[in-house]
């Protein structure tokens, strides 16, 4: 079962968390949490902004940069066998030093063995370069140190997480007109007018070279390639494009004609043409509205979609999002990739806890 507690983290206590799971107090296996970070991330202002409330769309506000004080709060008060704290990798650089010694120093004197790595996504699994911040914490009387994951040998590339990426034809809806991109255009099915209101259309890509056969949600997936689709055939994929995504009108959609596949802007710092062939850059939370610039498409002149930076982000393609193109970007960036947690989720269940459950001497 999933307890949702919708509350303000500050106004939650641990006698409640306890009460409602049942557990005493050092009987939770594991404690997992991610402070807001955006007060330490390289992306933002940093220092400038400390001591300044955050304001949120849902109109929370908060001091981001001392909300780490709540975790430990928590923490003190379930005594965990294990936790797991995330950042940014911001917090280990600059200035914001100070506050991740401060922080490591409060988490050891909780009563655990702590330490702390950044790690990159790019090497756990996820087709794009994503550093973070990870505290692992092991209670001292359990005596066991810490542990991280391994980087794997081996990084998946954009065009691995989109297999189709070289054969997606960019077609919108603007009002009640269908735009026909630069090429022949597909056959194209309305979505309805909610989804016409918000710029959906769904496209049907046929290409001589290209053939993905899907079938229904519940039955697996085709076979995804290393080196891209299947050449040779010809069948149909459908794809929905969000107008959003359109950087054509803008003066990045002119810088990103001048661009390389791989190459990034020196005009716009943050504009990249990416390279389908390597893991994508680091998708940024305050990238996705279209005006700004951000990692763009490696072939067609606009940002990922949604369902691309999903793919990127090592999310499932049904995971629902909800909000306008920029909310559901801004929560992807956000987030900690699943495939990444998986990985530190595995070792902690391989190197800690089946050390505790099978070693009788371990208390």
């Amino acid at each position: 079962d999933c307890i949702l507690d919708p509350r303000d983290i500050r106004s939650i206590q641990p006698e409640e968390v306890l009460a409602a799971t049942g557990l005493g107090v050092g009987e939770l296996d594991l404690f997992d949490g991610s402070p807001p970070c955006q007060a330490f991330s390289t992306a933002g202002r940093r220092e400038k902004n400390w001591g300044k409330a955050h304001e949120y769309e849902h109109g929370a506000s908060q001091h981001n940069e001392r909300l780490f004080e709540e975790y430990i709060r928590l923490l003190r008060g379930l005594m965990p066998k294990v936790f797991v704290a995330e950042n940014v990798s911001g917090l280990v650089k600059g200035v914001a030093k100070g506050f991740f010694l401060e922080i490591l120093a409060e988490l050891k004197a909780s009563g655990y063995r702590v330490v702390c790595r950044v790690c990159d996504a790019q090497w756990l699994g996820v087709p794009q370069s994503r550093q973070r911040t990870i505290f692992v914490g092991v209670r001292e009387d359990l005596g066991l140190d810490p542990v991280h994951p391994s980087p794997l040998p081996y990084r998946y590339s954009i065009r691995d997480a989109l297999p189709w990426l070289d054969h997606i034809e960019q077609h919108h809806v603007y009002g009640d007109r269908i735009s026909d991109g630069e090429c022949p255009a597909p056959s194209i099915t309305r979505l309805g007018m909610g989804a016409k209101r918000q710029g959906l259309v769904e496209v049907i890509v046929g290409n001589s070279s290209f053939k993905t056969t899907w079938g229904p949600p519940d039955v697996p997936s085709p076979t995804i390639m290393a080196g891209g689709p299947h050449k040779g055939s010809g069948e149909f994929r459908r794809r929905v494009v969000e107008t959003e995504a359109d950087i054509s009108r803008f003066a990045t959609g002119l810088e990103w004609d001048r661009l390389a596949v791989g190459e990034q802007s020196k005009k716009y710092f943050s504009l990249i043409r990416t390279d389908p062939d390597r893991p994508s850059p680091a998708i940024l939370a305050s990238h996705g509205s279209s005006s700004i610039a951000s990692i763009t498409h490696p072939f067609e002149r606009r940002k990922f979609t949604i369902e691309e930076v999903k793919a990127l982000c090592s999310f499932p393609a049904d995971f629902v999002l909800s909000g306008s193109y920029a909310q559901q970007w801004e929560r992807l960036g956000n987030s900690v990739p699943p495939l990444m947690m998986r990985a530190i989720a595995e070792t902690l269940r391989d190197q800690i806890f089946q050390r505790l459950t099978s070693d009788p001497a371990t208390p």
